[in-house]
């Protein structure tokens, strides 16, 4: 291990923790591939996860800029070496790739490579992957390989971990597709209970203006005023179930602006005063921005709902290399402890759920007549 600039107890240990903080199945691949290049220092280094079609569901690369990638054109099918990685699940350590019969070529943008180490990554009798490094950044033996016998059993302990690290990663984006899944479930209750409920309310008032024009002219007015001012609150109602069901843009606008965004249609489409202050605030994870944007749905639902408040304010501040998300109204509070035994949860069970999924905390503060507080707190990616 002596040509490893990272080798060593801590160089490890540091490649397994980078694994273990991330949740999104592509962010752990990355690190995988990132890790296992600067640990065993090569040139190139891959990951591909396959599907059930021949080819690559995701492929990751490390050491390769952007376009050349794009050069390169589309994903490698399983065939050759990687095809036989996957296929017979035991490591490959070759001199030469070129040399080796199995090799297929290469499109002609891609990088040359020469010495090969690969391995599968297997959980039990599944073979998630295919990890592979190239190149050797060191003094190599005549027509020999730069990777030795210590690289292959370093990298065989890296795909184990990488292993529980992407079943981490898989259980954790199936979680979060229920928990979607059952957001969209309370919006539709929300609509069935509040917007159609105004909506038949509208379509009454509406009959009895008809029915008033010709004998009370100065009550069909009336009638016909409340008729504008349900169908104003119908579409309010709409409006802000729409915010809270449309998928947020954060890849394109980030975490600020969508909050800002949201917060200020629903300052707009409520009588309560809704406001947003943010300072410092730096580029987190993206499951960390997606918990912090669904908590304060959660919570700004719960004030604009359910506490009276006349005024709600959302702050976002950074802490050290991480994030506070406060949402904090004057509305007529309530009992935590209360709530908890009336098996009443207010959204909090899943609030906490979020908050630990994503390594954070979340701590609720309120009493009857002193409003409510949520704050929720996240480290640094």
């Amino acid at each position: 291990m002596s040509h490893r600039p990272g080798s060593g107890l801590a160089a490890v240990s540091t490649a397994l923790l980078a694994m273990s903080r991330r949740l999104e199945v592509r962010d752990v691949l990355k690190t995988i591939v990132a890790s296992a290049r600067e640990l065993l220092d090569a040139e190139y280094a891959a990951l591909g996860v396959p599907d059930d079609h021949g080819g690559f569901a995701q492929f990751v690369v490390d050491g390769v800029s952007d376009a050349q990638w794009k050069a390169i054109g589309p994903l490698p099918r399983q065939h050759g070496i990687l095809a036989s990685m996957l296929r017979d699940a035991k490591p490959e350590r070759l001199g030469d790739v070129r040399k080796d019969p199995r090799f297929e070529g290469w499109p002609s943008a891609h990088p040359d490579m020469s010495d090969f180490l690969g391995l599968p990554i297997k959980d039990g009798d599944e073979t998630m992957g295919a990890l592979f490094l190239a190149n050797k950044r060191c003094p190599k033996p005549q027509g020999g390989c730069g990777f030795t016998e210590e690289d292959e059993e370093l990298l065989g302990i890296l795909a184990q971990h990488a292993a529980i690290a992407l079943t981490n990663a898989r259980l954790y984006e199936r979680s979060r597709e229920l928990t979607i899944a059952e957001e969209r479930s309370r919006l539709a209750h929300e609509l069935h209970d509040a917007v159609s409920q105004k909506l038949f309310s509208l379509r009454l008032t509406a009959q009895a203006a008809a029915a008033l024009v010709d004998r009370d002219p100065a009550r069909a007015k009336d009638e016909l005023q409340q008729v504008a001012a349900l169908a104003a609150e119908a579409a309010d109602e709409l409006r802000a179930a729409v915010v809270e069901l449309r998928p947020a843009a954060l890849d394109e606008d980030g975490l600020v602006n969508t909050l800002r965004t949201q917060i200020q249609v629903l300052d707009r489409a409520h009588s309560a005063r809704v406001t947003f202050d943010t300072c410092g605030i730096r580029a987190l994870p993206a499951a960390q921005e997606e918990a912090l944007l669904r908590v304060a749905q959660e919570a700004l639902h719960n004030a604009l709902r359910h506490s009276g408040a006349a005024q709600v304010d959302v702050a976002l501040i950074r802490r050290g290399q991480g994030a506070v998300l406060s949402v904090t109204d004057d509305g007529k509070g309530f009992e935590p402890r209360a709530v908890r035994r009336a098996g009443r949860h207010l959204g909090l069970v899943s609030m906490r759920d979020r908050a630990s999924g994503v390594g954070g905390r979340l701590k609720v503060e309120s009493a009857p007549g002193r409003g409510t507080t949520v704050e929720m707190e996240v480290p640094g990616g």
